[in-house]
């Protein structure tokens, strides 16, 4: 009786609905224009030269490559300083201030932090750049010279951006490292770029105290406080010859010692800005050695792909400024006046797990704009979303359906849905703050589900970008007038895209129906090189006619509007047994929309003729599976490595991959799922979440090779 409740109302909303469509269609089509949105979503947004798709690839909105934002305005430094004396008084950087913190101990046994934040406190672009311009004297104070390098190993905040732009200003390059390294690694780092100055978080500096006997050029460490002032690191079996500073006792230390603007050297466009070290997902990290001209052309090129920036805009900053992604997106909010909120992956929203219940995360207070993301975060926002609508009775599921389907054939028609955005999305849109109006995706490849239902939900252009360490997170960016997915946008004006021909793969230039080949990047973006590695550096990047690219190992696809597709990777390519070639990140991408799955990991034996899966499973939906299939749920690693859930597994992996349309030799054919959660902390994905391929084979060495052995 209820299902004939459920349909007869839904059936009355849909007959009210297409009823006001057909009222209303004249009013809409002129108000809300489909037929120019489409032309706009359709239209050639890259040609390669002379129409040659063996040539570069350029975006049409410039006939030349642009090197920086503001013709005249050629370091980073210089365009900050521009930005203040633009938008002085208003908001640049905040932070929300701790109000409590305790411990609370979850089903599984685990203790987890819980916090209560208040409201969001702010300096504005004056008040920064002063603490910018004192912190930068106070390091000029502790006798670091120009041209002299400084790591930041921190968390992502506003210090870290104050930090890096004194830094800019008087030309000391930066050495980022990840905050989730573990001390060898940031041992490693350190000594390889033999830096005096260390600036850390309070969080991190415990990592120092076996470590700096074994780095010895450090001379200071300098700390970014503890919310809590009184709180001071223990330092007191710090070598003797280390100077420990917080970052507000440097900073009162070039207050004391003003620099005169224009009595020390001014950095030009070739200077050394930043070394930054990839994440490592494809082998030991390098330091890509990146300009201020570099970040300019990147920036600039960014800029007018992503367009509109301005006073009204608030960006939540909450990815590691470690990454080329967010450092970029900073630098180019802060060039516009836009206000930078931070946040954390544990604290954005109000079912973050460092957020108490019934309080509010970052994203409510701080109603953003802007956001940026990476595809694994996505894609849980996805799930997400999912499992509530899924939850709810009949009716709100038939009725979220509904919705949502005839949003999509309206979107995909260019039409917009005001009334049905406000009265059935507005609570999703509610979960990131209400007000989001640009998302932009990048890091690894998002799928095409994800992307449009986030266009769809979230009511705002859900784009990709692809760009790298090497190229300063600029290539291509997805346009927000564009309305396909799976894309990563045309070539941004800051540089061109060259197809190079793989014959091992298959791929040409001069493939029908469309160009494809590995993806070479050229422009005033591309990286100076690696730090200390000529022979990689020589391996890597290369000149043609002229212009530096950097060959990027991924394989693209041009599609015939000019927009960029990535279907490959060199490095991720496998061989099987029979001569199949099997992209691992693309099968990847498909199987991790299924709701039992968080994350995935393919390997392919060359002597096999099949590969195999480990999996990660989303744990809340594995319980519900298991306790329906009459499993002790209180012992979850027993659940998984139970073979009732191997079973169901590799049937959702098998659902998964049809669903997707991919290949019977592209599916794995067998699967183990681990009870380890995949967190940068176990090293064994990056900061962005890529898979470290080669650490997750050593660790689970002995389930791979089961897995092959099994009959």
């Amino acid at each position: 009786m209820p299902d004939i409740f459920a349909n007869v109302a839904v059936g009355i909303i849909k007959g009210l609905v297409y009823a006001y469509d057909f009222v209303t269609w004249p009013i809409y089509f002129l108000v809300f224009s489909p037929v120019y949105k489409l032309s706009k979503s359709n239209r050639i947004k890259a040609r390669p030269e002379n129409d040659d798709p063996g040539k570069p690839w350029r975006s049409v909105d410039s006939d030349h490559l642009v090197t920086t934002l503001i013709p005249g305005c050629d370091t980073v430094d210089e365009l900050f300083k521009r930005a203040v004396d633009n938008y002085g008084p208003n908001r640049c950087l905040g932070k929300r201030e701790l109000l409590s913190e305790e411990d609370e101990k979850q089903p599984s046994g685990k203790v987890f932090k819980k916090a209560i934040f208040g409201k969001y406190s702010w300096w504005n672009y004056e008040e920064v750049y002063e603490k910018v311009t004192n912190f930068g004297a106070g390091l000029l104070s502790l006798g670091l010279k120009p041209g002299e390098k400084i790591v930041i190993f921190a968390e992502t905040s506003p210090e870290w951006i104050i930090a890096a732009q004194a830094c800019l200003k008087y030309n000391f390059p930066i050495v980022t490292l990840y905050a989730t390294l573990g001390e060898e690694a940031v041992q490693y780092g350190v000594n390889e770029t033999e830096v005096s100055i260390v600036i850390t978080s309070y969080a991190q500096v415990h990592k120092f105290k076996d470590t700096l006997p074994n780095m010895p050029t450090v001379q200071h460490i300098i700390y970014i406080e503890h919310p809590d002032h009184s709180k001071t690191p223990d330092t007191k079996e710090f070598p003797t010859n280390v100077r420990v500073h917080s970052m507000q006792a440097v900073e009162q230390e070039g207050a004391n010692n003003k620099i005169e603007e224009g009595t020390y050297p001014k950095t030009k466009s070739s200077d050394l800005a930043v070394i930054m070290y990839t994440s490592g997902s494809t082998g030991p990290p390098k330091g890509v050695l990146l300009s201020h001209g570099n970040l300019m052309s990147a920036i600039a090129g960014q800029c007018n792909r992503v367009g509109h920036l301005g006073l009204g805009d608030v960006y939540i900053a909450y990815l590691p400024l470690a990454h080329v992604l967010e450092l970029t997106a900073e630098l180019a909010c802060l060039a516009h006046g836009v206000a930078l909120g931070y946040s954390s992956p544990q604290t954005i929203t109000d079912q973050s797990t460092r957020i108490k219940r019934g309080s509010k995360g970052d994203a409510t207070v701080l109603k953003p704009t802007l956001l940026a993301a990476v595809p694994l975060i996505a894609d849980r926002l996805y799930k997400n979303v999912w499992e509530k609508v899924n939850e709810g009775s009949l009716f709100s599921r038939k009725l979220f359906h509904f919705a949502y389907n005839y949003k999509l054939a309206k979107y995909e028609s260019g039409n917009s849905t005001p009334i049905i955005d406000r009265l059935v999305f507005k609570r999703v849109r509610a979960i990131l703050g209400g007000r989001l109006r640009l998302m932009l995706c990048g890091g690894a490849p998002l799928s095409a589900d994800s992307q449009r239902f986030m266009n769809i939900l979230f009511c705002c252009p859900v784009g990709q970008g692809y760009g790298l360490t090497e190229t300063a997170g600029a290539g291509t960016v997805h346009e927000a007038t564009d309305r396909s997915t799976g894309r990563v946008g045309a070539p941004v004006i800051c540089c061109q895209v060259l197809l190079r021909d793989w014959e091992e793969g298959g791929y040409t230039p001069y493939d029908e129906p469309n160009p494809r080949g590995e993806i070479l990047i050229g422009g005033g973006n591309v990286a100076m090189g690696y730090y200390k590695n000529e022979e990689k550096t020589t391996e890597d990047f290369l000149t043609i006619d002229g212009i530096r690219y950097f060959c990027t190992g991924d394989i693209g696809e041009f599609k015939e509007d000019g927009c960029l597709q990535i279907i490959d990777r060199k490095k991720d390519l496998v061989k099987l047994q029979a001569g199949e070639y099997v992209s691992l990140s693309k099968v990847e991408t498909a199987l991790k929309m299924h709701p039992l799955i968080d994350n995935v990991c393919l390997y392919g034996d060359s002597g096999q003729n099949y590969t195999v899966a480990l999996i990660c499973p989303n744990m809340k939906n594995l319980k519900q599976l298991a306790s329906g299939l009459g499993l002790d749920t209180g012992d979850m690693d027993s659940v998984c490595h139970s073979k009732i859930v191997e079973k169901e597994m590799m049937k959702a992996v098998n659902e998964e991959g049809k669903k997707a349309k991919l290949n019977r030799s592209e599916i794995p054919q067998k699967v183990t799922v681990v009870s380890d959660q995949w967190t940068p902390d176990e090293g064994l994905v990056t900061d962005a979440f890529k898979l470290k391929r080669k650490p997750i084979f050593n660790k689970y060495e002995g389930l791979i090779k089961a897995m092959y052995n099994s009959k």
